[in-house]
Protein backbone atom coordinates (compact mmCIF):
# COMPACT_ATOMS: atom_id res chain seq x y z
CA UNK A 1 0.00 0.00 0.00
CA UNK A 2 2.92 2.25 0.86
CA UNK A 3 4.48 2.19 -3.17
CA UNK A 4 0.85 2.87 -4.72
CA UNK A 5 -0.29 5.54 -1.90
CA UNK A 6 3.30 7.74 -2.81
CA UNK A 7 3.16 6.47 -6.59
CA UNK A 8 0.52 9.31 -7.48
CA UNK A 9 1.94 11.86 -5.89
CA UNK A 10 5.47 11.25 -7.32
CA UNK A 11 3.50 11.02 -10.57
CA UNK A 12 2.23 14.25 -10.67
CA UNK A 13 4.99 16.04 -9.43
CA UNK A 14 7.07 14.31 -12.12
CA UNK A 15 4.74 15.62 -15.00
CA UNK A 16 4.05 19.10 -13.44
CA UNK A 17 7.53 19.50 -13.46
CA UNK A 18 8.88 18.35 -17.04
CA UNK A 19 5.78 19.84 -18.42
CA UNK A 20 6.29 23.16 -17.77
CA UNK A 21 10.25 22.87 -18.84
CA UNK A 22 8.90 21.30 -21.85
CA UNK A 23 6.66 24.11 -22.48
CA UNK A 24 9.80 26.48 -22.20
CA UNK A 25 11.95 24.71 -24.35
CA UNK A 26 8.90 24.69 -27.19
CA UNK A 27 7.92 28.10 -26.12
CA UNK A 28 11.60 29.55 -26.70
CA UNK A 29 11.42 27.02 -30.44
CA UNK A 30 8.14 28.65 -31.31
CA UNK A 31 9.44 32.54 -30.66
CA UNK A 32 12.62 31.36 -32.43
CA UNK A 33 10.86 30.19 -35.40
CA UNK A 34 8.54 33.21 -35.29
CA UNK A 35 11.17 35.68 -34.90
CA UNK A 36 9.98 37.26 -31.44
CA UNK A 37 11.86 39.82 -30.42
CA UNK A 38 14.70 38.34 -28.55
CA UNK A 39 14.49 41.07 -25.67
CA UNK A 40 11.32 41.19 -24.84
CA UNK A 41 11.79 39.83 -21.19
CA UNK A 42 9.92 36.68 -21.36
CA UNK A 43 12.33 35.60 -24.17
CA UNK A 44 14.75 36.36 -21.90
CA UNK A 45 13.87 34.30 -19.23
CA UNK A 46 12.89 31.23 -21.51
CA UNK A 47 16.15 31.67 -23.15
CA UNK A 48 17.94 31.83 -19.38
CA UNK A 49 16.07 29.13 -18.38
CA UNK A 50 16.89 26.68 -20.90
CA UNK A 51 20.31 28.04 -22.03
CA UNK A 52 22.16 25.01 -20.30
CA UNK A 53 21.16 22.15 -22.06
CA UNK A 54 20.93 23.41 -24.97
CA UNK A 55 24.60 24.80 -25.33
CA UNK A 56 25.69 21.75 -24.43
CA UNK A 57 22.91 19.84 -27.46
CA UNK A 58 23.53 21.78 -29.89
CA UNK A 59 26.98 20.38 -30.11
CA UNK A 60 25.66 17.64 -31.01
CA UNK A 61 22.97 18.60 -33.18
CA UNK A 62 23.01 20.87 -35.72
CA UNK A 63 20.27 23.55 -36.89
CA UNK A 64 18.28 22.85 -40.07
CA UNK A 65 18.22 26.05 -41.37
CA UNK A 66 15.47 27.98 -39.31
CA UNK A 67 15.08 25.01 -37.76
CA UNK A 68 16.85 24.31 -33.66
CA UNK A 69 16.93 20.75 -33.96
CA UNK A 70 18.18 20.79 -30.81
CA UNK A 71 15.30 22.37 -29.16
CA UNK A 72 12.99 19.70 -30.88
CA UNK A 73 15.57 16.84 -29.42
CA UNK A 74 15.16 18.14 -26.13
CA UNK A 75 11.71 18.33 -25.92
CA UNK A 76 11.73 14.82 -27.39
CA UNK A 77 14.06 13.61 -25.02
CA UNK A 78 12.23 15.07 -21.90
CA UNK A 79 8.83 13.78 -22.93
CA UNK A 80 10.41 10.22 -23.35
CA UNK A 81 12.77 10.17 -20.07
CA UNK A 82 9.07 11.59 -18.41
CA UNK A 83 6.63 9.38 -19.97
CA UNK A 84 9.62 6.11 -19.52
CA UNK A 85 9.14 7.12 -15.50
CA UNK A 86 5.74 7.40 -14.93
CA UNK A 87 4.86 4.59 -16.95
CA UNK A 88 8.18 2.08 -14.86
CA UNK A 89 6.47 3.95 -11.82
CA UNK A 90 3.21 2.44 -12.60
CA UNK A 91 4.15 -0.83 -13.62
CA UNK A 92 4.42 -0.92 -16.75
CA UNK A 93 7.59 -0.81 -19.50
CA UNK A 94 6.79 0.49 -22.90
CA UNK A 95 8.43 -0.41 -25.83
CA UNK A 96 10.77 1.83 -27.59
CA UNK A 97 9.03 2.73 -30.48
CA UNK A 98 5.47 3.07 -28.36
CA UNK A 99 7.32 5.38 -26.12
CA UNK A 100 8.64 7.49 -29.04
CA UNK A 101 5.03 8.11 -30.92
CA UNK A 102 3.37 8.42 -27.47
CA UNK A 103 6.33 11.25 -26.77
CA UNK A 104 5.74 13.18 -30.04
CA UNK A 105 2.07 12.89 -29.89
CA UNK A 106 2.35 14.59 -26.42
CA UNK A 107 4.56 17.39 -27.99
CA UNK A 108 2.45 17.83 -30.74
CA UNK A 109 -0.64 18.23 -28.80
CA UNK A 110 1.16 20.60 -26.43
CA UNK A 111 1.98 22.85 -29.38
CA UNK A 112 -1.47 22.78 -30.96
CA UNK A 113 -1.95 23.76 -27.19
CA UNK A 114 -0.28 26.47 -27.29
CA UNK A 115 -1.55 28.21 -30.12
CA UNK A 116 -5.10 27.69 -28.94
CA UNK A 117 -4.46 29.41 -25.97
CA UNK A 118 -2.32 32.49 -27.81
CA UNK A 119 -5.02 32.93 -30.55
CA UNK A 120 -7.85 33.11 -27.60
CA UNK A 121 -5.15 35.06 -25.41
CA UNK A 122 -4.86 37.59 -28.25
CA UNK A 123 -8.38 38.02 -28.89
CA UNK A 124 -9.13 38.67 -25.40
CA UNK A 125 -6.67 40.95 -25.44
CA UNK A 126 -7.58 43.03 -28.41
CA UNK A 127 -11.17 43.43 -26.63
CA UNK A 128 -9.79 45.42 -23.49
CA UNK A 129 -6.03 46.95 -24.09
CA UNK A 130 -6.12 47.11 -27.71
CA UNK A 131 -2.87 48.94 -29.41
CA UNK A 132 -1.30 49.48 -25.43
CA UNK A 133 2.45 47.76 -25.49
CA UNK A 134 3.17 45.10 -22.72
CA UNK A 135 5.78 41.92 -23.14
CA UNK A 136 2.85 39.42 -23.68
CA UNK A 137 1.07 40.70 -25.98
CA UNK A 138 3.97 41.61 -28.11
CA UNK A 139 4.53 37.77 -28.11
CA UNK A 140 1.30 37.04 -28.48
CA UNK A 141 1.52 38.78 -31.88
CA UNK A 142 4.43 37.41 -32.86
CA UNK A 143 3.26 33.66 -32.54
CA UNK A 144 -0.43 33.86 -34.06
CA UNK A 145 0.17 36.24 -36.46
CA UNK A 146 1.53 34.13 -38.99
CA UNK A 147 -1.44 32.00 -38.52
CA UNK A 148 -4.10 34.72 -38.22
CA UNK A 149 -2.70 36.85 -41.53
CA UNK A 150 -3.39 33.33 -43.72
CA UNK A 151 -7.11 32.82 -41.97
CA UNK A 152 -7.84 36.55 -43.05
CA UNK A 153 -6.51 36.25 -46.48
CA UNK A 154 -9.34 32.71 -46.85
CA UNK A 155 -11.95 34.98 -44.63
CA UNK A 156 -13.69 38.04 -46.17
CA UNK A 157 -13.26 41.47 -44.52
CA UNK A 158 -16.80 41.81 -43.40
CA UNK A 159 -17.24 45.28 -42.54
CA UNK A 160 -14.38 46.09 -39.76
CA UNK A 161 -15.25 42.16 -37.93
CA UNK A 162 -12.31 40.31 -37.90
CA UNK A 163 -13.23 36.72 -37.56
CA UNK A 164 -9.55 35.37 -37.81
CA UNK A 165 -9.02 33.89 -34.71
CA UNK A 166 -12.42 32.00 -34.90
CA UNK A 167 -11.33 30.51 -37.93
CA UNK A 168 -7.65 29.53 -36.70
CA UNK A 169 -9.30 28.28 -33.31
CA UNK A 170 -11.72 26.11 -35.92
CA UNK A 171 -8.50 25.09 -37.83
CA UNK A 172 -6.23 23.81 -34.83
CA UNK A 173 -9.43 22.13 -33.65
CA UNK A 174 -9.80 20.48 -36.90
CA UNK A 175 -5.70 19.49 -36.98
CA UNK A 176 -5.66 18.58 -33.47
CA UNK A 177 -8.71 16.42 -34.16
CA UNK A 178 -7.18 14.32 -37.65
CA UNK A 179 -3.46 14.37 -36.51
CA UNK A 180 -3.37 12.97 -32.79
CA UNK A 181 -5.38 10.12 -32.89
CA UNK A 182 -3.48 8.05 -35.36
CA UNK A 183 -0.49 8.98 -33.41
CA UNK A 184 -2.00 7.88 -30.09
CA UNK A 185 -3.34 4.35 -32.17
CA UNK A 186 0.36 4.10 -33.81
CA UNK A 187 1.77 4.36 -30.47
CA UNK A 188 -1.26 1.38 -28.92
CA UNK A 189 -0.10 -0.84 -32.42
CA UNK A 190 3.79 -0.68 -31.20
CA UNK A 191 3.16 -1.13 -27.64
Amino acid sequence: MGASYMTNPIVFLIDTVVSLYILAIILRFLFQWTRADFYNPISQFLVKITHPPLKFLRRLVPSVGKIDTSSIVLALGMQMLANFSILALQGAVPGVGALVVYSLKEIVEMVFNIFVFAVFARAILSWFDPGNYNPASSLLQSLTEPLLSLCRKIIPDLGGIDLSPLAALVFLQLAKMMILPPLSQLAVLLS
